[in-house]
């Protein structure tokens, strides 16, 4: 049952994640995700059966220090957003700064545990949001496309300092899953146990406890 609560949490935060992004698009002028209909929770017209289903239950079921998935992107066209400057860094922060917030709110649920008077199953709900979103919003604010962290860095330089960046991102995408393998693979075996250790650190400051 704790299996499945984490992966239908993990993929509703990743679903969170990238309405967020459609969310922040819409209000700065391109409507693309909106009439597209993906300004909405309902999980069907986000399911990326590999993102969404297969890699975050592997993840799970071998208890992966990694927990990761994507959906389906929304659409966005950052030609019809009102701010050219900071517009599409807005729509690519607007992602993980939703989950980091959905941390926030849990953690502090889990902190005042017992003043509210939550039950441990509840508290231990509670905790697996804010520990699954803390980790969602900093692993995709890493500056390596397609994460958001890159575009982010990508939109927000100056052009000249930013075209070197597109031309970086453009061969990354080209090579598809395989460019997303290797980066998983050098995040696992180099960055993982920092970046794991950070994530802890920051829950413990959250919640008031390790987990």
């Amino acid at each position: 049952m704790e299996i499945i609560l984490t992966l239908v949490v993990l993929i509703l935060s990743v679903i969170a994640h990238e309405v967020a992004h459609g969310y922040a698009a819409d209000s700065l002028g391109d409507p693309t995700a909106r009439l597209a209909g993906r300004l909405t929770l309902n999980p069907l017209p986000h399911i990326d059966i590999m993102g969404s289903i297969v890699l975050p239950s592997l993840l799970v079921l071998t208890h992966s220090p990694i927990l990761f998935g994507w959906a389906k992107p929304v659409p966005y066209n950052p030609f019809n957003l009102k701010n050219h400057r900071w517009g599409e860094t807005l729509v690519a922060v607007a992602g993980s700064a939703t989950n980091i917030l959905l941390a926030i709110i849990f953690g502090l649920i889990v902190r005042f545990s017992p003043i509210i008077g939550l039950d441990q199953t509840a508290v231990s709900f509670a905790a697996t949001i804010a520990f699954i979103n803390l980790f969602l919003g900093l692993f995709n604010l890493i500056p390596f496309p397609p994460l958001d962290g890159f575009t982010a860095l990508r939109s927000a330089l100056p052009w000249h300092l930013s075209s070197g960046l597109n031309s970086l991102e453009h061969k990354v995408r080209s090579a598809g899953m395989l460019s997303l393998v290797l980066f998983l693979i050098i995040f696992l075996y180099i960055f993982a146990t920092p970046f794991f250790n950070l994530v802890l650190w920051l829950f413990s400051i959250l919640t008031g406890n390790g987990i």
